[in-house]
């Protein structure tokens, strides 16, 4: 599997927030760091758009989040927290995620889709297949759709390098950010793992 990249290629991408979210604290007890995947995904190229798909919460707390992500050049789209009958929670970006890729795909010359969810197995081939793009996933591989890694034309492997792409200790996602754009944060800290933002936990019932 190899792809061609070089600096003229235009590029968009695409987060399945909550799939890293729950790779990352399921696989190294950690967060994210979104500013190093989404610079590994783009690799001095052109980034004509970079989205991430999160969910809203009543709390509102994750408002902070959401502003880091949009000053590292992320723009958000949101769904509310979907709560049923018995306490169940959910929320599922998978369709938006594809047709936000799909609408964008004949302006780019690479898709890149981070996530390891195999549902978007079908996207990838549409994609190749029907608009001739360049598809590119990047997530944790030790939590990937080993179908998904195979339809991609090229995968970066964040467990290999887990350390790049997750946030140091003592650290959150606002300092980070923060540090990427050289500018001081101002914020409350979550110094408390179950107490981030519920906007990255929400693909799947409460856990």
């Amino acid at each position: 599997m190899a792809a061609i990249k070089h600096k003229a290629q235009r590029v968009g991408v695409f987060i399945d927030t909550q799939n890293l979210y729950h790779s990352a604290k399921n696989l190294y007890k950690a967060r994210v760091n979104f500013a190093n995947v989404l610079k590994e995904s783009v690799a001095g190229r052109i980034l004509i758009r970079a989205v991430a798909y999160v969910v809203t919460t009543e709390s509102g707390e994750e408002k902070a989040f959401f502003d880091a992500l949009t000053k590292i050049g992320i723009e958000t789209k949101t769904k509310d927290l979907q709560i049923f009958y018995g306490g169940a929670k959910k929320a599922d970006w998978d369709v938006g995620m594809a047709v936000d890729a799909v609408k964008m795909a004949p302006k780019l010359d690479a898709v890149i889709l981070a996530t390891g969810d195999g549902d978007f197995v079908p996207l990838v081939e549409y994609l190749k297949n029907s608009h001739g793009t360049q598809v590119e996933v990047i997530s944790f591989g030790k939590s990937s759709s080993a179908r998904l890694i195979e339809s991609a034309n090229d995968f970066i492997d964040m467990s290999e390098e887990p350390k790049k792409f997750l946030m140091p200790h003592g650290k959150n996602f606002l300092d980070m950010a923060a540090e990427a754009i050289g500018t001081a944060p101002k914020h409350e800290t979550f110094d408390d793992d179950d107490s981030a933002p519920m906007v990255v936990g929400s693909d799947t019932d409460e856990r």
